[in-house]
């Protein structure tokens, strides 16, 4: 009888995912009328939004209440986990939702602006993106002339966080021959942290990643520099970050894009890098 309690439960679930009623997008005037912007943030995603100590912080966290506030309206932060691919995110946040019938958000931030990625989501319009992200590595003068290019890398160590998208090109680059080298962590926090106690003499990740991680810990700017490589196999090494609402709100991704391009040109988005210690990249087109 549990065993078939069990079943009659499990089919009852799979029924309730797969007829679950797609819920309701808010437009723009809708956003206005309630005063209140829905922002969806990933929870562990430093610099940009980091939720450790309890509320998030970081450059999307900022980003998102100073969208609001070129709005006019309040923010309504949501901190979210990330699952196993983007399109689930979006899915999740967006659109479909979850079983509990939370409210959807009505932004998401940090989705990376792909061709591919907007063909596979026809439910999700994507905003104008706001930042460009790199991979790059900070490396210790003392052990390093120069680092010009992956070769440069010889017989040293890199610290990085598993299946990261630096682990991935390192990985794959010049036909693996650099995954000896490799001494995967966690997260890129616990690589950064071996690489600032002198365990490993490289760091790869993201450029805003390894710049904030060096600006917390107050690092010597002459004993650390910091590389990026050009393009190598398969794997993107530049990428731009922008935001996704979903498809039948796409007058609300319109005043995000406004809001974007007016606090790219007034500074705001600089100015909230810099408080991380990120150098501000703009998207191409800015």
């Amino acid at each position: 009888m549990r065993s078939s309690a069990r079943l009659l439960l499990a089919c009852g679930l799979l029924l309730a995912l797969r007829f679950q009623p797609e819920a309701a997008a808010r437009p723009l005037d809708q956003v206005v009328a309630d005063g209140t912007l829905r922002v969806a943030v990933y929870g562990d995603n430093a610099p940009f939004s980091d939720a450790g100590t309890g509320k998030a912080r970081g450059i999307d966290a900022d980003l998102a209440q100073a969208i609001a506030d070129r709005l006019k309206v309040k923010l309504d932060l949501r901190v979210v986990d990330a699952g196993e691919n983007v399109d689930g995110d979006l899915r999740l946040n967006l659109w479909r939702g979850d079983l509990a019938g939370t409210p959807l958000a009505d932004l998401m931030l940090h989705v990376p602006t792909d061709r591919q990625l907007a063909l596979r989501n026809e439910q999700v319009f994507f905003t104008a993106p706001y930042v460009e992200q790199e991979i790059a590595f900070a490396y210790r003068k003392d052990a390093l002339e120069g680092f010009d290019r992956l070769d440069d890398i010889g017989d040293r160590t890199v610290a990085l966080e598993g299946t990261s998208a630096a682990d991935l090109m390192l990985l794959t680059a010049q036909g693996g021959r650099f995954r000896p080298n490799l001494k995967h962590y966690k997260s890129f926090e616990e690589a950064a942290t071996a690489y600032l106690a002198g365990e490993a003499p490289i760091l790869a990740g993201t450029r805003a990643a390894i710049e904030a991680a060096l600006f917390a810990a107050k690092a010597p700017k002459d004993d650390n520099s910091i590389a990026t490589i050009p393009s190598t196999g398969l794997v993107k090494t530049r990428w731009e970050i922008g935001g996704a609402v979903r498809t039948d709100s796409r007058d609300l991704a319109y005043a995000v894009g406004d809001a974007i391009t007016a606090l790219n040109a007034d500074g705001g988005l600089k100015a909230i890098c810099e408080t991380y210690g990120v150098t501000y990249t703009p998207p191409k087109g800015y």
